[in-house]
């Protein structure tokens, strides 16, 4: 980033010194209302619960420790296997949603055909219902198909809301693998099929790496109304439901309460850190294809 105008500089890249400031202050800014609660949140895990309700309430710990991070796991004895719950859900309901949404926004992107416009419209329509609002709906089903108490019940609502924003967001990144790549495959003899295996999917891996991992945290983060709902067996509880254990009839063990959810996000923020190149890759590779 320069800061002043250079000949050698491009255009785009020369800024006045007002304007670097404000650029940073902008960044520093959002960065401060999106860390600020994760950075509250772990400093509570580590105070000691005392200190929590203490006058004049102190950011800093003073007698921080990890303690909470060992304790949690006595009040809640099981909470292992409702992280290993929550973590196969997700698995699941991110391929399941893989399986179908992949060949779908190849279609959506490459064919026109009649109706596509009003599909797409039902979409967006379908994603802008909360669960809520269908869960009486939702229940009906589940019971009628035998799914209730079940993977299954979690697994197959989280991956049918999840579906139509995976569609556009491929979609969108398909539309921009150029057109002509199919038509040489085609010419030279190449089936539809052959096209979309060996051409159009290496070419978007990116795309379905970044639809793989948004679709991952979208299911690892909607899991407790389905499952507040749809199941009623220890074994099958999500994390979501682990956490829930710690409020108490009397009190709230915050700071066990935070140190198990911030062990609880740690499958899906290890994810994140060793994908994380490919999200970047994925969201601007598309335009340079």
């Amino acid at each position: 980033m320069a800061l002043f105008h250079d000949k050698n500089t491009p255009m785009i890249d020369r800024y006045h010194w007002w304007e670097v400031i404000a650029i940073y202050a902008g960044i520093f800014v959002f960065l401060f209302f999106l860390l600020a609660p994760f950075i509250e949140g772990f400093l509570v895990s580590l105070k000691p619960l005392a200190e929590l309700f203490s006058t004049p309430y102190s950011f800093w710990p003073e007698n921080g420790s990890f303690a909470a991070y060992s304790t949690m796991w006595e009040r809640v004895p099981g909470f292992a296997w409702y992280v290993f719950n929550s973590f196969l859900i997700s698995t699941a309901a991110t391929v399941i949603v893989l399986l179908l949404v992949v060949p779908a926004a190849y279609a959506f992107a490459r064919f026109d055909f009649r109706g596509m416009g009003l599909v797409l419209g039902g979409f967006l329509a379908v994603s802008m219902f909360s669960g809520a609002v269908l869960l009486i709906p939702l229940f009906r089903l589940m019971r009628s198909l035998g799914m209730l108490n079940t993977y299954w019940a979690m697994i197959v609502p989280g991956a049918a809301f999840l579906i139509p924003s995976a569609v556009w967001l491929l979609r969108t990144y398909m539309m921009r693998i150029p057109s002509e790549l199919n038509e040489a495959a085609w010419t030279d003899g190449a089936s539809q099929f052959y096209i979309f295996r060996r051409v159009v999917l290496p070419i978007a891996s990116p795309g379905i790496v970044v639809v793989a991992m948004v679709t991952f945290i979208g299911a690892y983060s909607q899991q407790f109304i389905f499952a507040l709902t749809f199941n009623s067996k220890t074994e099958y509880m999500p994390l979501p439901i682990g956490l829930y254990a710690f409020f108490g009839k009397q009190d709230v063990v915050w700071n066990e309460l935070m140190a198990a959810a911030f062990v609880g996000i740690a499958p899906a923020m290890i994810i994140i850190f060793f994908l994380q190149r490919y999200l970047v890759g994925g969201l601007t590779a598309g335009a340079l294809k």
